[in-house]
């Protein structure tokens, strides 16, 4: 080799040298390990961590998983990990980064990931939460409430709950602000004797008064419209209807005291609905910190997972006395057509 030939080598080597510190060549991406918590835990820590049981989660990720596969490419997260990874965020309300960490995901995905199974989950919604369809279904209904005390046509039970929400901003952030001092969602609920909830509202503001949230549904319009032949029992923040009945404010006679106690009994149904829900995700009854949009959402995929969970069979989990809330409402006195339906009911049935 000529000289020549040599300091030509040498002035390619050098400008390769110079193009290689102006330009670095790309590093190959690495991603973190992650191990499947069905071989990581015991039946009992998974249950405990993840809120279902392992033949449970199994289940669910059979009904949401199709929804929520990617091509592998960047990796990715599995559908069984996603689910995996909301079910935790969602049960023990565990901080994000914690989350992230035990599954070898980077926080920033975490938000992503929880509304990415939120949305699978009520993309299913007319499939789990829903009002009986046809009169059979109602009496099906009917019984199942006459079998606790004997407190006959009634086809649900409503109260509303309030979910915890960050501080909103702007002029709107006061109508947030509920009577104990602190934002949340009023959430109003309607559950049938098995705790499962047949109708969900949480779209309104913690200020907003459980008789409006009813009054300006598309429920209250269903059952004024004749569409259901039983009734709803609620508290006495409600107005006294001829489909949804109260307790007598102050009781006079032996009927109208029995008619109390059998009206508290079948209406704990929802009070204990409220305790189980927020005892199984308890990001419900601690409070979220997501956005406002969001909550909404993780809301009403709570409750579908809620009565995916009796489905199920799934175990509950014990409810905490404070979890379990008395809404302290004025009482509102029952009077005109509801309030004589309703004496009618007494006289007859008590």
């Amino acid at each position: 080799m000529s000289i020549r030939d040599i300091e030509s080598v040498e002035e390619v080597v050098f400008m390769d040298e110079i193009f290689d510190c102006e330009q670095p060549r790309r590093k190959k991406k690495s991603y973190r390990a992650r191990v499947s918590p069905f071989e990581m835990y015991s039946d009992a820590e998974f249950r405990r961590k993840y809120r279902f049981s392992k033949e449970g989660a199994i289940k669910l990720i059979d009904l949401f998983g199709a929804q929520l596969k990617s091509d592998g490419r960047g990796g990715k997260l599995s559908p069984d990990l996603q689910i995996l990874t909301a079910l935790r965020c969602w049960g023990r309300n565990e901080v994000q980064d914690d989350s992230a960490d035990l599954h070898g995901i980077s926080q920033q995905s975490i938000t992503n990931v929880c509304r990415r199974v939120a949305l699978s989950i009520v993309q299913k919604r007319q499939m789990y939460i829903r009002m009986p369809a046809n009169l059979d279904e109602e009496l099906q209904k009917m019984n199942m409430f006459s079998d606790i005390c004997g407190f006959r046509s009634v086809v649900g039970c409503i109260d509303c709950t309030h979910i915890r929400i960050p501080h909103v901003p702007g002029n709107e952030g006061h109508y947030y602000i509920n009577r104990k001092n602190f934002p949340s969602l009023n959430v109003q609920v309607v559950c049938d004797a098995s705790l499962k909830i047949m109708d969900i509202v949480a779209r309104w503001y913690g200020s907003a008064h459980d008789s409006r949230i009813f009054n300006e549904s598309a429920l209250k319009l269903k059952f004024e419209g004749g569409q259901f032949h039983g009734r709803l029992l609620g508290d006495s923040g409600y107005a006294c209807t001829p489909y949804l009945f109260t307790p007598v404010l102050r009781p006079r006679s032996r009927k109208e005291v029995r008619y109390n106690a059998m009206h508290v009994r079948t209406r704990n149904s929802v009070e204990r609905c409220f305790g189980v829900l927020k005892s199984r995700f308890r990001c419900l009854q601690t409070g979220f910190r997501n956005s406002l949009e969001n909550i909404k959402l993780y809301i009403v995929a709570l409750a579908i997972l809620h009565n995916i969970a009796i489905i199920f069979n799934e175990e509950e989990f014990p409810v905490e006395e404070e979890v379990v809330e008395e809404q302290e409402l004025q009482p509102i006195q029952a009077v005109g057509r509801g309030a004589a339906v309703r004496a009618a009911f007494i006289e007859e049935n008590f």
